[in-house]
């Protein structure tokens, strides 16, 4: 018999890496890109509080409700054709965005581009094992992580410059010559791939996880409005307890759970999840709520804005080069502990917030807010896949995805409704008519407007004031969860650190790998997305599957 035939690697493999790099670089900064677009859109559109929470929170609660069934109709219907489907919807959605003039039709707009999001986020890595081979694949993946990671500090700076330039729609309009170019790159570049064998979408579990909770954020974001006993709000409640109560039901019955929630019986994976969605939860709670601050409070034009977000972007990526080295000496509890720590005590120190403190004191607790984000979510996030088995990788990442963009959302809604219920309680409008009380009453840029139009100089202090006191309550409450999940982290996360670990710490997976579909399995790339892709992330490194033939990478091979 002769020698098997060797596989020669698709030439224009770098090519199509290049369009898919530049796909998760669009999905990177498209999360941070519209926080400082917001006072824009709430001054132009007159957007109110709870509406600037829905068009953050519409994006996240579509993409967390979608990921997991689109990763299974690429599985079953062709990665590349759905990958195709995710950047057309994203791309109509990111056009629909650029011609509204309505908030409403933003939020629209925005839940397109989650449904789009939900099934490019997936499929952009599930499709490079057709391209590269295990000697490469390493630095490819860490090339897409990367450039979802890296998104996120250029969100607020080329936001901030299209505000400056052009109008609000401009933050909607970048997206579009990048993603034709991803559409036409895969259309010629990108092998087909398939696994006929994948479980069926559950169309009933992805539409109780949608419902309950849209739900669930509709009740939190509306509360201050309609107030907190009012029967919509309780009936929002109560529907979304019943919705997710019976999803729960369902999945634990199902012999091939959409949603494997039996992994959370891990006590590894389950309090690296937890400690992974509470600092989601903090980080969007935050990024809603301080460009408003930068912008309206203290003045800053929308680009200056966004490098004042910098320390923390800077103070986050330091982190997530030093966390690997220390959980590789110390093992992960100590520096997620540590790092929520940090966390709690840069927000309770922003939490005393002053009207008229300067940018000097903001960027402190900014630099301190992001060593700890890096310190508390990289190993998190490393260490949740670390623990799962080899062969429940791709469901196992999946979920861990699924929980930080419900983290995310739950985080936008709550902290934003805290800020607007303690803004209106704060707001002095006893002696202006209905129409302009209600209309200052929206948000603080409302305020602002009405004080303008009346030349009422108390009124926009007032305004500015009552924001204050709401943001002090929301880095408040943000404080105390932080500390929360430090002190739990510390009693019950366990602390692996002995053999079987690789080389950032994490513990290598506890099952034997199942045959890995050469074609194109998606479970190794599925981890790594899990670490590198996504709102909010700042990190590329993802535990290495040693049995694996999708390598996912280590340090030098491309990642962080």
């Amino acid at each position: 018999m002769g020698a098997p035939t060797q596989h020669r690697p698709d030439p224009r493999r770098w090519w199509a890496l290049g369009a898919i790099v530049a796909c998760m670089l669009v999905l990177g900064f498209d999360g941070t890109i519209l926080n400082v677009a917001l006072p824009t859109m709430a001054s132009q559109l007159g957007a109110g509080t709870g509406q600037q929470q829905w068009i953050a929170d519409s994006y996240l609660v579509v993409l967390a409700a979608l990921m997991l069934p689109a990763g299974l109709l690429g599985d079953r219907f062709g990665r590349r054709r759905m990958l195709i489907t995710g950047l057309a919807i994203f791309l109509a959605g990111s056009l629909l965005g650029t011609v509204v003039d309505a908030p409403g039709l933003v939020i629209a707009a925005r839940t397109v581009m989650g449904a789009g999001a939900a099934l490019i986020m997936p499929l952009a890595m599930s499709v490079l094992p057709s391209l590269f081979g295990p000697d490469e694949r390493g630095k490819a993946v860490g090339a897409v992580s990367a450039a979802s990671a890296l998104g996120m500090p250029l969100g607020p700076i080329v936001g901030g410059w299209l505000l400056d330039h052009f109008w609000w729609g401009s933050v909607f309009l970048i997206n579009v010559p990048l993603v034709a170019i991803g559409i036409a790159a895969c259309v010629f570049l990108l092998p087909e791939t398939k696994d006929p064998a994948s479980p069926k979408v559950d169309t009933v579990s992805s539409a109780l996880t949608a419902l309950g909770l849209g739900l669930l954020v509709f009740g939190v974001i509306e509360g201050p409005t309609r107030g907190w006993g009012s029967a919509v709000v309780l009936g929002a409640f109560a529907g979304a307890v019943v919705l997710l109560v019976a999803l729960v039901l369902r999945e634990r019955r199902s012999v091939r759970p959409m949603l494997d929630l039996t992994l959370l019986g891990d006590r590894g994976f389950r309090w690296n999840a937890i400690a992974a969605t509470l600092v989601t939860f903090t980080l969007m709670g935050l990024l809603f709520v301080l460009p408003q601050y930068l912008q309206v409070i203290q003045g800053n034009d929308a680009f200056g804005t966004g490098l004042r977000m910098m320390p923390m972007m800077a103070g986050m990526l330091v982190a997530s080069r030093g966390a690997p080295p220390l959980v590789a000496r110390f093992g992960p509890r100590p520096v997620i502990s540590c790092g929520l720590f940090v966390l709690a005590f840069a927000a309770l120190l922003a939490s005393d917030t002053h009207l008229g403190d300067g940018y000097g004191t903001v960027v402190v607790w900014l630099l301190i807010t992001g060593f700890g984000f890096g310190f508390a979510l990289i190993p998190a996030m490393s260490n949740a896949l670390g623990a799962l088995p080899a062969d429940r990788a791709g469901s196992g990442s999946g979920l861990l995805m699924t929980l930080r963009q419900v983290g995310g959302a739950i985080g936008v809604a709550v902290l934003g409704s805290l800020l607007a219920a303690a803004y209106r309680s704060h707001l002095n409008t006893g002696a202006l008519p209905h129409d302009a009380a209600h209309a200052a009453g929206e948000s603080v840029v409302g305020g602002h407007v009405v004080a303008a139009r009346l030349g009422d100089a108390a009124l926009r202090h007032s305004a500015d004031a009552a924001f204050v006191d709401g943001m002090n309550l929301a880095l408040l409450v943000t404080g105390i969860a932080a500390l929360a999940a430090a002190l739990l982290v510390a009693a019950f996360l366990p602390n692996p650190r002995r053999a079987g670990r690789t080389v950032t710490g994490t513990t290598t997976p506890k099952a034997a790998t199942s045959p890995s579909d050469t074609s194109g399995t998606p479970d190794a790339p599925r981890m790594a997305a899990a670490v590198g892709a996504g709102v909010g992330t700042a990190t590329t490194t993802a535990p290495t599957t040693a049995t694996s033939d999708a390598v996912v990478p280590e340090p030098g091979d491309g990642g962080q």
